[in-house]
């Protein structure tokens, strides 16, 4: 297992200087055809939200599910690359004063604060834009089928019945607790939409049958599960230093979690339960599913 887990994390790792690697090229100065010019300071902006660091777990998901279908690598990446610059926008307007009010994000100041607000919010934008830019452009190698499905998913992932209402949820939620329906919900579409996206994204690659889509999708669905259930256990359990920005927020402003509401206890069991129903999807693809099954475990064991 142990084995297993070096040879998981060494994929992750290079998977994520190749993503970083496509960000920095994707945002340099020079304007693209059709664009009139690239501002300076927005494209710092844009260019400090993307490679801020992390561990890029979303283009993981998009090349490895796309790899087990026998999808594009290098297409796989440039979609990969474009769920990123939606997850980084996420995060950048989330930070702001008016939304979660962070200054901290993995470890360094977030835009808001290296930039300014107005600055920030026009780099969140842009970030959004230009991700459906990256999978429409003539260098992300798919039929224009092929493109026109993976735009409508991620936008149906990011907008208002997916990320961006999970976030209005989340507002409302600091004037009053959702029930327990209500927080599966919220989480489903705050953070889950997106994992979602990463693993069906895969299918829609390869352009791979109906059944393939239905089996990611659903191996998305329960390992985005997994993942906010680690996300409430951490904000309780570990630090500032340790995860690179604020915790013990939710519980500070009266936001309901499924980890307040059963504890801990119950919270990792579920969170055992995931990644076991998430193996279970993709049992019929034998060995060639070893990398995604060792990401759910990786999201259920994260410690930061």
């Amino acid at each position: 297992m142990d084995a297993n887990r070096d040879t998981f994390e060494t994929r992750l790792k290079n998977n994520a200087r190749e993503i970083e690697a496509l960000l920095d090229a994707l945002l340099l100065p020079n304007a693209l055809s059709d664009e009139i010019a690239r501002p300076e300071t927005l494209r710092s902006a844009m260019h400090y939200a993307v490679l801020n660091g992390g561990k890029r777990l979303r283009p993981f998901l998009v090349v490895e599910s796309a790899a087990l279908l026998g999808g594009d690598d290098e297409a796989a990446r440039r979609v990969g690359a474009a769920l990123e610059c939606v997850h980084c926008y996420s995060l950048v307007h989330d930070d702001l004063p008016a939304m979660d009010d962070d200054d901290l994000r993995r470890g360094k100041p977030t835009v808001h604060i290296k930039f300014d607000e107005a600055t920030a919010i026009l780099a969140g934008d842009s970030l959004l834009t230009y991700a459906f830019d990256i999978i429409a452009a003539p260098e992300t190698a798919l039929a224009d089928t092929s493109k026109a499905s993976l735009v409508l998913a991620l936008a149906r992932a990011a907008g208002l019945g997916g990320m961006a209402g999970g976030q209005a949820l989340d507002l409302a939620a600091e004037k009053q607790a959702p029930d327990e329906a209500g927080i599966i919900r919220l989480q489903a579409m705050k953070t889950g939409a997106l994992i979602r996206f990463a693993c069906e994204a895969g299918a829609l690659i390869a352009a791979s049958p109906p059944e393939d889509r239905r089996r990611l999708r659903a191996f998305g669905e329960k390992i985005g599960l997994a993942f906010q259930l680690a996300d409430d256990i951490l904000d309780l359990t570990s630090d500032t230093a340790t995860m690179g920005k604020a915790t013990g927020k939710d519980a500070a402003r009266g936001k309901g979690t499924l980890v307040a509401l059963h504890g801990i206890e119950w919270a990792e069991e579920q969170l055992r339960q995931h990644v076991r129903d998430a193996e279970a999807l993709l049992a019929p693809y034998g060995a060639r599913a070893s990398t995604l099954i060792a990401a759910a475990h990786f999201i259920a064991d994260r410690k930061s």
